[in-house]
């Protein structure tokens, strides 16, 4: 007996699942419920567009878009006579970008690997992705993209692979990394065109996602496999391996190919066109009527000469993003979504690919290993899309209760699995220097030879509390946590007048670059300061130059350091605090707010020049393995260096 009027009564239960699938030709909502370890799905209401509100997957007409969505929510509503409230989406992979890395991490020595330095390898391979992603993309564009996730597909420990590797002892720690991109516009949009309805985004993930989690069921991913969903505008293809997805990409050609290939050939609109190709399979000849208004018969082998062409360059556009993702071939393809009904293309695939035909087969046989529905046929491989967002949120692959608050505002999170606090910041378009910070400029002079710096100002700290209390970046987050993050503020670039490095007005020849002097100055980086005289000498080097560090990149004189660690407490008890940092004492004002400097501060005092950096960075606190975040002490040995 069908008793989900019985549950679902004036609102959707807690455990039930709202989709929608937001494609470029339709939209299609689906609701299910979670009964054992199947997704019974109960509701299915489809709607078209009637106009182009969508391009290639990705909205156009937020208001078209949403007067349509809103007409399939208020079907499914009448149907279940309940009040739907909260949505799973997926964003469309038209503009999706990844970006594959290997990333390696010396350690100074071997040691045992606890979460911090996975979360930092991690966290290293992520910046090394965006670098070279940021170097693809025009840099004269205003487009903005952000992380949206990422996968791990290889750890290793000193050269061997291997699943996980905390509690495992090692000094090289490798993985291999796939992180994704997409433009901000195509997350907003969606947002925008549910709120206009009244919906809540739920969870959300990504399409290939979605439709692989459909396709592709978790106890056959150890086999090399590919998903390719054909849709209208865009053909979006995930591939798995040794239990995991290992990559998603998309192909810019899809079933529109071949309508407008039709529109062009017999002279009709749109919607004849697509009647035309879903026809070809139903009769040796069909009737329709041209733009002109006249009658035409065509035959359906002149169709197929005529899409041939097209549906060519089709074939090989997907099977050359499968072997490009893949890294060649699968053992087997699935196809799924409505365009992989069109006649033909299954055994275009199989001619590109050079795969054995019986490899290549239409998806939705495994649809009845996640789900099961009593009055709809699921085996349609048009519900990849829609019935992989029901079961990814159903089974808590993507929850669709799992609700993080960032900023007094629901996060978006769009990742299979697990998360941690840096994962929810990166998916909402902060990156790792909001998190570390970046300090102003250094101005470095040669005064009579000798190379002096003047430090920029620190970096302000981020500031990042999850539910009210501090955390760290490798934190794992739970449903219905809450978290605050201030970005790191950038310090303040170093500046020097002449008068910093020599004495002015008492009969001193200052030559700047090789002219002389006229009077006080600013400086910049790279001058060159010559003092011609043997009486006057360069003034005594201060602790501390207005708001800027001032010292020697080459080490401060013995002497001074000697006289620093006998008065240490003395100078602390005045307002200053001393650390050693890479074995030489350093010695800083108190903040005025008194709050801890952390070891994110000591980074612009290494030496290091972080803005070319070739090899991994070092942290050490008290021989300890470090991070960004960790607080200091007075004396603490702190160690910062590359290590190549």
């Amino acid at each position: 007996m069908d008793n989900r009027h019985s549950i679902l009564t004036d609102t959707l239960p807690d455990q039930a699942v709202f989709a929608l699938d937001i494609g470029t030709r339709s939209i299609i909502g689906m609701v299910g419920m979670p009964d054992g370890d199947r997704i019974h799905i109960v509701a299915i209401e489809r709607a078209e567009h009637t106009k182009r509100a969508m391009i290639d997957g990705q909205i156009e007409d937020i208001d078209q878009v949403a007067k349509i969505a809103g007409q399939v929510k208020d079907r499914l509503e009448k149907k279940l006579g309940c009040r739907l409230d909260k949505v799973s989406v997926a964003a469309a992979g038209r503009a999706l970008r990844t970006e594959s890395v290997t990333y390696e991490m010396e350690l100074p020595r071997p040691q045992k690997i606890d979460i911090e330095s996975v979360s930092r390898l991690e966290a290293g391979a992520i910046s090394e992705a965006e670098k070279i992603f940021m170097n693809r993309e025009d840099k004269d564009s205003d487009r903005q993209f952000y992380l949206v996730g990422y996968t791990v597909s290889r750890y290793y420990l000193d050269n061997y692979m291997i699943s996980n590797l905390i509690d495992h002892h090692g000094r090289v720690l490798k993985a291999d990394i796939i992180a994704t991109f997409l433009p901000t516009e195509v997350v907003e949009s969606l947002y925008a065109a549910m709120n206009k309805i009244g919906l809540e985004v739920a969870s959300l993930t990504l399409e290939p996602i979605a439709a692989i989690n459909a396709a592709i069921p978790q106890n056959i991913r150890l086999l090399n496999l590919a998903m390719v969903d054909i849709g209208a505008g865009t053909s979006d293809i995930a591939v798995c391996r040794d239990g995991c997805v290992t990559g998603y990409t998309m192909a810019i050609l899809a079933g529109d190919e071949i309508t407008e290939t039709i529109m062009k050939e017999y002279l009709v609109d749109f919607d004849t066109a697509e009647k035309i190709k879903s026809e070809i399979d139903e009769g040796a000849e069909l009737h329709f009527t041209d733009i002109l208004g006249f009658e035409q018969i065509i035959t359906r082998e002149s169709i197929f000469e005529c899409i041939k062409e097209a549906s060519s360059r089709l074939c090989e556009e997907i099977s050359s993003k499968i072997l490009e993702v893949n890294g060649g071939m699968p053992s087997a393809v699935f196809l799924a979504g409505g365009g992989s009904r069109l006649s033909g293309l299954k055994e275009g695939i199989v001619e590109h690919l050079k795969i054995d035909p019986k490899r290549v087969a239409i998806a939705g046989n495994n649809f009845k290993i996640n789900a099961y529905s009593d009055e709809y046929d699921l085996e349609n491989p048009e519900f990849a899309t829609p019935l992989g967002i029901v079961i990814s949120a159903g089974f808590s692959i993507v929850n669709d209760s799992f609700r993080v608050i960032l900023n007094d505002r629901p996060a978006k999170l769009f990742r299979n699995g697990s998360f941690t606090v840096m994962d929810v910041l990166m998916m909402n378009g902060y990156n790792y220097q909001d998190m570390i910070g970046r300090s102003g400029q250094n101005l470095v002079v040669n005064v009579n030879g000798k190379r002096t710096v003047f430090y920029g100002e620190k970096a302000e700290p981020s500031v990042l509390t999850l539910n009210g209390e501090k955390t760290q970046l490798s934190d794992p987050v739970n449903t219905e946590d809450w978290i605050v993050f201030i970005p790191a503020t950038r310090g303040k670039n170093a500046s020097a007048m002449l008068s910093d490095v020599a004495e002015l007005g008492k009969g001193n020849k200052v030559l700047v670059n090789g002219e002389e002097a006229k009077g006080d100055v600013p400086l910049e980086s790279g001058d060159s300061i010559v003092i011609e005289t043997t009486a006057a000498e360069i003034k005594e080097e201060p602790e501390e130059a207005g708001s800027s560090f001032h010292n020697s990149a080459s080490g401060a004189d013995p002497d001074r350091q000697t006289g620093k660690k006998q008065g240490e407490k003395s100078r602390e008890s005045k307002g200053k605090i001393t650390f050693f940092l890479n074995n030489n004492p350093l010695t800083l004002p108190l903040k005025p707010d008194h709050r801890p400097y952390y070891l994110m501060d000591m980074l612009e005092y290494s030496g290091l020049d972080f803005k070319n950096v070739t090899g991994q960075v070092i942290l050490e606190v008290n021989g300890e393995s470090g991070y960004f975040q960790q607080e200091l002490h007075s004396r603490d040995h702190i160690m910062i260096y590359q290590v190549k």
